[in-house]
């Protein structure tokens, strides 16, 4: 260990000791929950003292939801992941926005492509049909999020010169007069392809969290068909259920 305590300083040992695991979480190996911290025994034994006072300074990180501890394993730095809601309809910039994060776009590419059995259904448009497409990947500066594909029906006029940087519904409306209104959502854990692994940055057989959302308009009406996948290390979904009474 590269620490010791100062026998002279009038801070308490297990104090000296919480500020020497908050530096050491700092570093590389250990800030990603990569590599588990030193065993509460290992630190005993070379600071000399007991585990108790060890599992004290441990114990304040682990309150805090900084590290988490694995019996019989160890201990290590909880992997911060973005929390979204299912029930509150929220672009990805303004909840970003919200929680003081600043979005990155790593992809942002508009093309036209023929609809397939999957989106013609979703659509309902002809097969073969000519869409324009929206591939989107998002995160921050350190990581990857999401990848997102939009699928938008024909009727809705885009001519693939928008400013798709701009939020995507406030687009459509001001200068298409679409008025999105409705979001119909399925949620599933699904293992990627070798495209979705390469733009995410993915470990194979690394899993991630699929959500497949068909918005319609006023008129219940299919406006776009979306698809987004998500780094399962850095997203997860929370969803409040009443219970009736």
């Amino acid at each position: 260990m590269d620490f010791k305590l100062d026998h002279d300083s009038p801070v308490p040992f297990h104090a000296q000791i919480e500020k020497y695991l908050r530096d050491l979480i700092q570093r590389e190996e250990y800030i990603n929950g990569d590599q588990f911290l030193p065993k509460e025994t290992a630190m005993s034994k070379s600071l000399g003292v007991s585990r108790n006072t060890i599992r004290q300074a441990i114990n304040k990180l682990v309150h805090e939801g900084i590290i988490e501890r694995k019996k019989g394993v160890g201990s290590k730095v909880v992997q911060k992941k973005i929390s979204t809601r299912l029930d509150n309809w929220i672009s990805f910039t303004k909840e970003m926005k919200n929680k003081g994060i600043e979005v990155v776009d790593y992809l942002m590419k508009v093309s036209l492509e023929k609809a397939d059995q999957e989106v013609s259904k979703a659509l309902g448009v002809e097969e073969g049909k000519e869409v324009w497409v929206l591939e989107k990947v998002r995160g921050d500066k350190e990581a990857k999020y999401l990848y997102s594909v939009s699928y938008f029906h024909p009727r809705v006029g885009i001519t693939g010169k928008e400013n798709f940087k701009r939020l995507l519904y406030e687009l459509l409306e001001e200068e298409h007069d679409v008025v999105v209104a409705v979001s119909k959502e399925k949620l599933k854990a699904i293992l990627p392809d070798e495209k979705i692994v390469k733009l995410l940055d993915l470990e194979d057989n690394f899993p991630v969290l699929k959500r497949e959302r068909l918005v319609c308009d006023l008129g219940d009406r299919p406006v776009e068909y979306n698809m987004v996948y998500y780094h399962t290390g850095y997203f997860s979904y929370d969803i409040d259920i009443k219970r009736d009474l």
